[in-house]
């Protein structure tokens, strides 16, 4: 027995002492030692006090049980277990322990408060509970009552969905046998019930995997994918953004520690690939709307492929080649002018070409491209047939697709023989549907130049005599369109001309007509756009139609339309006309050597300089060019590709370039419109966007500009400018806008701190070139009143102060003004850097001196702030030193100076300084001026 006693006394050492872990140790040796029943008790009590001061709060209740098992009465175990089950969220529990501690001591007043405290909260937690429950029964049986008031019931839609955004509130939902509500409003077939059920369960499924997992399996993917088939593009995109909440829920996007049951939770890989094997079932399906297989494949293109190159896992896009590529090859292939086609939009098929291509861009290896180039391979040939024209136009548009997609396989399969010719054929055929997908098949195989120089060659008379005789319309804009596009194959070069003179202004001419022609189809005029796209690579073409106003506009208003396959088209002319593509650097030398070795040199046209270029960015703001970006940025399509997203960025910048424009681009929308450009895409549209949005945080108000919540999320891309690998103008307009930030609000500079800006800033204060250290030194003035700042500063072992001194003795006013505001600000904060301040350079007073008697009244007003913030620091070392130097005598100058409107500031702040050496017993009152 003398050891087991030995031990709990050694383990109540180490608890007095702190020591927990050992504590622990001792006591778990003596108990499985001990056999007294009423000493075990007492050590497994002890251990309880131990693992409550760890927070192992499972283990401090369980020991304190076996303490209670032995002596029911043990009021210290009792009131143990009652601590940790209380923290543990078990109440009512704990409630009745303290509750047996009063009645066994009545007049212990810790007993009495944690009664009274246990009873409030649980009061508290029944009283949401119940209100909570009774709210969403209320709101479901208002929600299925057939003669319920309309707007009682879109109220209580509206409350349920915002409930289910709430992780308490889509629980309540959950055990309220809400699923089983929520699917008998979905068989109802009322589309604002169905809506509200949908968006409901959206709520309830994000970010919780439990959750999610269990709504999957009560409610079924085949019922999901029949609600998202239906022919109503709202409920097809509430059910697409379920799946999303689903799939980030399944595949990582629940954080949750879920301890034992996780076993349970976790596998979710085969939920996963019943959902991909059901998209991929939807997207051939016949009984599947446009708007549902839009959808489906939307969803494919965010989720399958990798979301970056660092990922090695591409199982996912291999296993969607292997059971759905011929199916999404199908959907390519459609001709919607023949009977018998799957249901699509205007956005479907090229969706479908974005897909394959991130697809084709996510294989790894050449066996893994072989493989679907073969199936590709095997899915045309299969459908070219001689005797039926139809299944060979299937063939040619799939081709198209491809082309549009990855443009690689689709070129190959041009190149295969006889596909070429039978195109050819088909553009001559009698029926127009076949000249309608042929022509469209050889403007898209004319994307490369040496394709192109090929057609030019043996497809231009082709499409000429199809563009004169065809009565059709619709043939007749594409074959237009196959003209510009070779028309303008050697790009903005002007001496790369594949035309005669003039010819390409007839072509852009022919297409600003029927753009601008509102009896015209709005897929013709569509086709109108993509001509403007190839034709405005000439300067020429560009100028005439930024001056066609109604041109312009018909342009923003098909932009704005539901048909988002126009808004490559779109991007594509506005960055033409705004110059605003990469142009290589002309080398005078290097164009004289290629003169010589007789190689080719491109020309700039002469319309392609500034002057011009500043000219079409006016017409295209006066145009309403804002308004219809801010409509495409929103675009909730895979359509809106990375690279169309740099695009719109590029034009973004060079709309802004010019600051008395930015006004109309923050009232147009243009701030709002920027932030997921810059948050989003590639790293070159990234960095454009945010130096856009740069431009316009520096001159604009944070709250104008950028309303609401969204000022936060400019931040990071400001911060992401300031990485020393971006161009200078990039960091320098940066930090003005973050300078702008700082100025406006203190949560503002707690995000630029937290967003780890300081370093870079810092950086910046030490740089040679003179504007981006003068806005560096602006931006920390803005932000010294931060108390992180602040901190940085009064940390030893750094040069930080020091360089604010030494900038405040700098020749720039300006950025003497910045240095002295930051150094007046931060010491009127921190006393402590008043003393600091006379340590970190010698040259400190003479610095002083120079501030108090400068011209500039801003810049002596900033210094004599600090001489009085030295008065006032408690250190009487320092304001004698500053009294024995000249400061007296430029104090007592200036202070006896006559008020002067123009340097009153300098002038009271003087006498302010007199005043306090007065108070200090320094120095004895003076007369005032006569």
């Amino acid at each position: 027995m003398g050891e087991p006693m030995q031990l709990k006394d050694e383990g109540n050492k180490h608890f007095q002492a702190g020591d927990f872990d050992q504590a622990i140790e001792c006591y778990t040796k003596a108990i499985k030692m001990c056999k007294d029943k009423k000493v075990l008790a007492v050590i497994h009590r002890n251990r309880s006090a131990c693992y409550l001061k760890k927070e192992n709060y499972s283990s401090a209740a369980s020991d304190a049980s076996k303490a209670i098992d032995v002596d029911a009465a043990d009021v210290k175990a009792l009131y143990r277990r009652c601590q940790a089950l209380e923290k543990l969220g078990k109440l009512d529990m704990a409630f009745k322990d303290v509750q047996r501690c009063a009645t066994i001591e009545p007049k212990n007043k810790t007993f009495l408060e944690t009664l009274r405290r246990l009873g409030a909260e649980i009061q508290a937690k029944l009283k949401t509970t119940f209100s909570t429950d009774s709210r969403v029964q209320n709101m479901f049986d208002i929600l299925l009552d057939e003669e319920m008031e309309k707007d009682k019931k879109e109220k209580a839609a509206n409350n349920l969905i915002v409930l289910s955004r709430e992780d308490a509130g889509a629980e309540r939902i959950f055990q309220n046998n809400g699923v089983q509500l929520l699917q008998n409003m979905i068989e109802t077939g009322k589309p604002e019930m169905i809506l509200a059920a949908v968006r409901t369960l959206s709520g309830m499924c994000t970010g919780h995997k439990a959750r999610a997992m269990a709504i999957v399996n009560m409610v079924g993917v085949d019922k999901i994918c029949s609600i998202m088939a239906v022919d109503n593009e709202e409920i097809a995109l509430a059910t697409c953004n379920l799946f999303q909440c689903i799939n980030d829920s399944l595949s990582g996007g629940d954080k949750r520690d879920y301890g034992k049951e996780a076993s349970l939770v976790l596998d979710a890989a085969k939920d996963l690939k019943n959902i991909l094997l059901s998209l991929l079932e939807m997207v051939g399906s016949k009984k599947v709307s446009g708007h549902g297989r839009d959808q489906a494949l939307n969803l494919l293109c965010k989720n399958v492929p990798r979301k970056g190159k660092k990922e090695k896992d591409n199982s996912r896009a291999l296993f969607t080649i292997d059971h759905g590529l011929k199916k999404i090859l199908k959907v390519c292939g459609q001709v919607p002018e023949l009977p018998d086609q799957l249901l699509l939009t205007e956005n479907t098929q090229l969706i479908a070409s974005v897909l394959l291509n991130k697809l084709y861009d996510d294989l790894k290896c050449d066996p893994e491209r072989n493989n679907f180039r073969d199936i590709c391979d095997e899915y045309i040939k299969s459908k070219i047939d001689p005797n039926n024209m139809d299944k060979t136009i299937h063939a040619i548009n799939t081709i198209s697709g491809l082309l549009q997609g990855p443009f690689d396989v689709g070129n190959a399969l041009i190149g295969h023989q006889g596909i070429m010719e039978m195109m050819v054929a088909l553009c001559g055929s009698e029926r127009e549907v076949d000249q309608m997908v042929a022509v469209e098949a050889l403007i898209h195989s004319s994307t490369k130049m040496s394709r192109a120089t090929f057609i030019i060659t043996n497809g231009v008379s082709l499409l000429k005599d199809i563009y004169k005789k065809t009565k059709n319309e619709k043939i007749k804009i594409r074959a237009l369109v196959g003209l510009c596009k070779l028309g303008s194959a050697g790009g903005d070069d002007y001496s790369l001309r594949q035309f005669a003179e003039g010819s390409t202004e007839k072509l852009a001419k022919q297409c600003r007509k029927w753009l601008c022609n509102p009896q015209i189809d709005a897929k013709t005029r569509k086709w109108a756009t993509e001509g403007l796209a190839y034709l405005t690579n000439d300067a020429d073409v560009k100028d005439d139609f930024v001056e066609d106003e109604m041109a312009l506009k018909a342009m923003f208003e098909l932009a704005k339309s539901k048909d988002k396959t126009i808004l490559y088209a779109v991007a594509c002319i506005l960055v033409n006309c705004t110059n605003c593509y990469d142009k290589k650097e002309i080398i005078p030398e290097l164009v004289q050597l290629a003169k010589f070795s007789k190689q080719h040199v491109p020309e700039q046209h002469p319309k392609d300089k500034k002057d011009f270029i500043e000219k079409r960015v006016k017409r295209l703001l006066k145009a309403g060019v804002i308004s219809a970006l801010a409509v495409m940025v929103k675009a909730d399509s895979s359509i809106l590709t990375d690279q169309t997203k740099e695009m719109l960025a590029r034009v973004f910048l060079a709309l802004s370039d010019d600051p008395k424009d930015r006004g109309t681009i923050v009232a147009q929308g243009g701030g709002k419109a920027l932030i997921p450009l810059a948050l989003e895409g590639t790293d070159a549209g990234k960095v454009k966007a945010s130096h856009a949005l740069a431009k316009i945080a520096a001159i604009s108000n944070p709250e104008i500009a950028f309303p609401g919540e969204r000022v936060y999320e400019v931040v990071r891309p400001l911060v992401n400018l300031l990485h020393t690998d971006r161009e200078g103008m990039q960091n320098f307009e940066a930090l003005r806008g973050l300078t702008n930030f700082a100025g406006f609000s203190e949560k503002l500079r707690v995000k630029i701190v937290k967003e780890n800006a300081l370093p870079d800033i810092e950086n910046y204060m030490f740089e040679e070139h003179d504007e981006l250290r003068q806005a560096a030194t602006e931006c920390m003035c803005n932000l010294v009143t931060c108390k992180e700042v602040q901190e940085r500063y009064l940390e030893d072992g750094n040069d930080k102060l020091k360089l604010l001194v030494l900038l405040c003795g700098e020749d720039d006013e300006k950025l003497q003004i910045a240095a002295a505001g930051a150094l007046a600000m931060i010491t009127a904060s921190q006393k402590k850097l008043c003393t600091k301040m006379t340590q970190v350079t010698a040259q400190w007073l003479e610095i002083l001196q120079r501030l108090c008697l400068h011209d500039n009244p801003h810049i002596q007003h900033r210094g004599l702030v600090i001489v009085h913030n030295m008065f006032n620091s408690d250190d009487n070392e320092l304001t004698k030193k500053l009294i024995e130097s000249e400061m007296l005598e430029i104090l007592t100058i200036i202070g006896k100076a006559a008020d002067n409107p123009k340097r009153q500031e300098p002038i009271d702040t003087a006498r302010a300084c007199l005043v306090r050496a007065m108070d200090l017993g320094l120095i004895k009152p003076f007369s005032s001026p006569s």
